[in-house]
């Protein structure tokens, strides 16, 4: 048996072992968990992006929306933890890009959640920086580039290194979380890295940029970061999430029509300059709930939109990849859009 065989051998056993663990939290305690007084604890997965959901966290807009439910705000690093932590039973609502969601959706994860917003569209924010005289992402050949796995940040190094007509295989590709690969850049340990701001903003001041996700979107390799929900949650809390949303949108139009209010929460959530978190905020696109409910995105009721073609491709390309068992039917994809209840929001 060879190294990759061993690897993904051992990878399906711990996803088997996290199954029953999530099988077990939801038996056990259900969609969310209660004080015993009639108060839910509403657990969120974020993350440092600085997009709208760090305005809701900082403003506390969902805490004002629902006085009677505990609010618990949990820091991850990237999607694929996400993925974790809700197969764990651990959280409930949380922030995953479309690379780990689709990985989600498909076997052998099979997670139980549905896609119900659009956090954002994936610009500069994400880019694949190099130095060393590197130029070109045909010389990354035999380079160490880092990348935190399963995430979007992994998925367009595949579609970027693919686009060059390069083998990954011949790339050695390291699964490092943001923190972790500004750190062996200072070391000088790795020689290139596809990451997020605030990180990536590090790896700019002595790096060059050698593609970026929204230059890859434009090449039909779009990328976002969504919000989802677990299927039971949702079901037993439809007020509660339809407050997420509402609070969400919110969010996203004050940084539509108050960008410099918007960067100042991101600002102190990041511990970041203003200027530099307005500047950071302008590289994502950001959408309204009305926006959501179009044709490109989500969707309406009995009218999904094309995410779920997108995350289709995106599966179709991880196969390829070998980084999912199997591609799902479209038919899962469009079911995963939480097109009720964004509508409930939105309207």
């Amino acid at each position: 048996m060879n190294r990759r065989t061993v690897l993904r051998a051992a990878a399906t056993a711990a996803s088997a072992v996290l199954l029953t663990a999530a099988a077990t939290a939801c038996s056990s305690s259900g969609a969310g968990s209660s004080d015993g007084k009639g108060r839910t604890t509403v657990r969120i997965a974020y993350q440092e992006i600085p997009n709208a959901d760090l305005v809701v966290k900082d403003k506390r807009l969902l805490e004002q929306a629902l006085p009677d439910a505990d609010i618990k705000w949990v820091k991850f690093d990237s999607g694929g933890d996400v993925n974790t932590a809700v197969l764990a039973g651990s959280v409930d609502l949380g922030l995953a890009g479309s690379s780990p969601v689709t990985k989600g959706l498909s076997a052998p994860l099979n997670i139980p959640y549905k896609v119900l917003w659009v956090h954002d569209l994936i610009g500069e924010n994400e880019a694949l920086v190099a130095r060393g005289g590197i130029t070109g992402v045909g010389q990354l050949v035999g380079k160490k580039v880092a990348t935190p796995f399963g995430s979007t940040s992994h998925y367009s190094l595949l579609a970027a290194l693919q686009a060059a007509g390069v083998d990954p295989a011949k790339v050695n590709v390291i699964d490092l979380q943001p923190q972790d690969a500004l750190a062996a850049w200072k070391r000088g340990d790795i020689d290139a890295a596809y990451t997020w701001t605030p990180t990536l903003t590090e790896l700019e001041k002595d790096g060059k940029v050698l593609v970026t996700s929204r230059q890859l979107a434009e090449q039909g390799k779009r990328t976002a970061d969504l919000g989802v929900v677990t299927n039971a949650f949702a079901q037993a809390h439809p007020e509660i999430v339809t407050a997420w949303l509402k609070a969400e949108d919110q969010a996203v139009k004050l940084a539509k029509s108050d960008p410099e209010q918007a960067a100042a929460s991101i600002a102190k959530q990041l511990n970041l300059s203003p200027a530099d978190a307005l500047a950071q905020l302008k590289q994502l696109v950001l959408l309204t709930a009305a926006e959501q409910a179009g044709p490109e995105y989500l969707g309406k009721p009995g009218a999904p939109g094309k995410l779920a073609d997108n995350l289709h491709d995106a599966a179709v390309f991880l196969k390829g990849q070998q980084k999912v068992d199997a591609v799902p039917d479209a038919s899962v994809f469009a079911k995963s859009l939480a097109v009720e209840e964004l509508s409930r929001a939105a309207g």
